[in-house]
């Protein structure tokens, strides 16, 4: 589940983009199997809201039909005006056609009265509407409306081609209005030898922040024999992978530990897209997000240097064999690639030089963590 923000305000995923094609699907499936079979609507759709609901819906349905608009304005904000303005739109003769009308949403009914009382008076054949979503509890008319995608309560929706003061018209999927996330939720990544851990220290003091390391997380559910622990080592005891599941698990357990935070950082996950993916749908439960994904960017050859250099006194036998540092970071840049794709794409990623000092860094960190 995803959180986004438009002008001031923060919409929740509420219906995704296949569930919405779905419901547009079946509308077009009923209007088509409820009509004569060789009758010719026309699809009258209101503006501007329903742009992208008449367009999905016209190329559903599967039959001869004519399509146009008229627009009027019912909305300001967030709240209906009740006043409807002028219609603009069909001037032909409609005698003895079929009219169906498309609505992208009836809340009070208001703007659909006016609609209905201009195409009533016009001798047509027949007379049906269908509406993408329907808001019950506040619907004050007493219309037949034929054909309901779905029926939804009462709150603020933007997207598929409705919007919050001109803004969110172009999301795919439908988002409502919910309250503003309170923390400040951060995907820390950086190659090995980055002195990510160092930073992630640094910036949990500096923000407030719970620092959730899953390398921490795992060592402290084995040792102390969790039940997730006990079940996680049996996977590692077999050679397998760990199971997204049980990972996510008990970084869920780690955070409802902490449920008074300002917010958290999180370390070495998520590692996959289903990880980001199943630790977004988590946070949006809690009505939070992932603020963003910083990544400490440094070229690979000065932190094979470094690790080389590290590996005289550390101890670590993968920190002197060359080869094998650089398969980290190949496994690294493999899995930094598709999470950085996944972030960019809810423009939420961050790319941070992680040359220079340590304070150096600390603050260019700090200067992206100002602005999430």
């Amino acid at each position: 589940m995803k959180i986004t923000k438009i002008h001031d305000l923060y919409f929740k995923e509420l219906i995704s983009e296949k569930e919405l094609q779905e419901i547009v699907k079946t509308l077009a499936l009923q209007v088509k199997k409820d009509l004569p079979e060789n009758e010719v609507p026309l699809f009258i759709g209101i503006l501007n809201g329903c742009f992208m609901f008449a367009s999905d819906f016209i190329r559903q349905y599967k039959g001869d039909c004519e399509i146009s608009f008229v627009k009027l304005a019912s909305y300001n904000g967030t709240e209906s005006s009740e006043e409807v303005k002028k219609l603009i739109g069909v001037n032909e003769d409609l005698t003895g056609k079929t009219v169906i009308i498309l609505e992208d949403i009836i809340d009070t009914g208001t703007t659909l009265q006016e609609i209905y009382e201009i195409f009533r008076h016009k001798n047509l054949k027949e007379l049906k509407i269908v509406s993408l979503f329907f808001k019950p509890d506040v619907y004050r008319k007493e219309l037949p409306i034929e054909y309901i995608g779905k029926s939804i309560e009462d709150k603020f929706i933007v997207g598929y081609g409705l919007d919050y003061d001109g803004l969110g018209r172009n999301l795919p999927a439908i988002y409502q209005l919910t309250t503003q996330p309170k923390m400040k939720n951060i995907v820390l990544f950086g190659p090995p030898g980055a002195g990510k851990g160092t930073q992630a220290t640094l910036l949990k003091e500096k923000y407030n922040l719970v620092h959730i390391s899953t390398g921490d997380v795992f060592r402290y559910n084995i040792k102390n024999e969790t039940e997730l622990g006990v079940l996680a080592k049996k996977y590692i005891d077999a050679g397998d992978l760990v199971p997204d599941e049980v990972t996510i698990n008990m970084l869920k357990e780690e955070v409802n530990k902490n449920s008074d935070a300002n917010g958290f950082i999180f370390d070495g996950f998520p590692r996959t897209e289903s990880q980001a993916q199943a630790l977004d749908a988590f946070l949006a439960e809690k009505n939070e997000r992932i603020n963003g994904m910083v990544a400490l960017e440094v070229p690979e050859d000065l932190l094979v240097e470094r690790i080389l250099e590290r590996g005289k006194t550390s101890g670590r036998s993968d920190d002197t064999d060359e080869e094998k540092i650089r398969n980290r970071f190949n496994e690294y840049n493999t899995k930094t690639a598709i999470l950085k794709d996944f972030y960019q794409a809810q423009g939420n990623f961050y790319g941070v030089d992680g040359v220079g000092t340590i304070d150096e860094i600390t603050e260019r960190l700090s200067n992206v963590f100002d602005k999430l």
